[in-house]
């Protein structure tokens, strides 16, 4: 192995607390979306464009994102990204205009766009094949967390204080993070000079692979981002929930789908230690977890708070069944030296996703006059990436 336990680990924790904080920033406009629709005047639409912003510059920035990590490494363009989305944030909480928030949101994206593929490419290059579920588990159940940490902290603070102290604590609070990521990140991975001396050798998989991965990175995606963008003002506007309630519901089923994602992930890693195939194992647990995901649409049926809770714990829970495993398929099916530009390109298709989730919701809640279409796209969003996981095959290795 590149490295020792003792530093492999607090990289991959801090990895898990990078994401984590990455996805309470970005959440923090859905949860406040009804306070800042009610003070700035805004219109669904004009509040879906806001959510959706962010997803521009995230997603245009993927593939430069993964070239920046396979050139350069981890540790100083990550803590840069950090710091510029951080101050984006919470800056949000100054802001007075539709404009303002537009051009944050834009800046937010921007910074966050390094995430995942740093994320992914320290997994990648640090663990053999039969370990990457737990650490890659650990990663998902970071952006799982997130929003459930931003939810209860969110609901408390917008009803205490409102939504602009959100935005200012949160931002400026995260960039402690800054300080263990500068002691313990490698100044460059293991296989980075080889990555830069041998560009040829890197070969980018299939038509087929990379199209089963894109289409299930699209419509995975769709139903996240639905859930983080939309899901809070759908329990506070369609069910009534208070800010608070809004919290609890929002975090307890994000808190089951990150337990999820690092127990699963686990639990395919020691199938494929004793002999299973790496791909087919964690096929199997992505596409069963899609499945599962398909349930949101029984929120349409649930008639009180407790069964709500109950479709959002099955759906979600579900969904982190899948997500270990998910993406650790990306993990089996790219190389060392081509994990950052594979991520890039799914990832950007995931953030076409994450752009279009936001902006149709507003859409059709305010053309349709409800939630029920809207949900209804989104609940059938995992079985369609079901569909493209089956795609999946190992590469012939000629």
């Amino acid at each position: 192995m590149p490295e020792s336990d003792s530093r492999r680990w607090p990289v991959v924790w801090l990895l898990f607390a990078g994401i984590l904080i990455a996805y309470v920033d970005r959440g923090n406009l859905s949860l406040a979306a009804v306070p800042v629709m009610r003070d700035l005047s805004l219109s669904p639409t004009e509040a879906g464009t806001l959510m959706s912003a962010f997803f521009w510059t995230y997603g245009l920035f993927q593939f430069p994102a993964g070239w920046i990590i396979d050139r350069y490494g981890l540790r100083g363009t990550y803590a840069l990204a950090f710091l510029v989305w951080s101050v984006a944030s919470a800056a949000m909480g100054l802001a007075q205009t539709f404009g303002q928030i537009l051009a944050l949101r834009l800046v937010l994206g921007l910074g966050e766009a390094i995430a995942a593929p740093a994320s992914l490419a320290y997994i990648k290059r640090h663990f053999g094949e039969q370990e990457q579920g737990l650490p890659t588990g650990i990663y998902i159940s970071g952006l799982m967390l997130g929003p459930a940490v931003g939810a209860l902290l969110g609901g408390m603070l917008i009803e205490t204080m409102g939504w602009r102290p959100l935005f200012v604590l949160t931002g400026l609070a995260a960039c402690i993070w800054l300080l263990p990521w500068w002691r313990w990140a490698p100044r460059d991975t293991p296989r980075t000079s080889a990555v830069q001396a041998a560009p040829a050798a890197a070969k980018m998989p299939g038509i087929r692979i990379a199209a089963g991965l894109g289409i299930s990175a699209f419509f995975y995606s769709y139903f996240w981002y639905f859930c983080l963008t939309w899901l809070p003002s759908y329990l506070v506007m369609t069910r009534g929930f208070s800010f608070g309630q809004m919290g609890t519901w929002m975090a307890m089923p994000l808190a089951a789908m990150a337990v999820s994602a690092m127990i699963w992930g686990r639990v395919a890693d020691r199938m494929v230690a004793r002999g299973a195939p790496a791909l087919a194992v964690r096929r199997r647990f992505a596409g069963a977890g899609m499945l599962a995901g398909c349930s949101m649409l029984l929120v349409l049926l649930a008639q009180t708070p407790n069964q709500v809770l109950a479709v959002l714990m099955v759906s979600l829970t579900g969904v982190g069944l899948a997500g270990a495993n998910y993406w650790a398929i990306t993990q089996c099916l790219a190389t060392g030296a081509t994990i950052g530009r594979l991520v890039g390109y799914q990832n950007t298709l995931a953030q076409a996703a994450g752009a279009t989730a936001p902006l149709l919701t507003g859409f059709l809640i305010e053309r349709m006059g409800g939630f029920t279409p809207a949900i209804v796209v989104a609940g059938a969003s995992p079985l369609l990436a079901f569909a493209a996981i089956m795609l999946l095959r190992q590469p012939d290795p000629r």
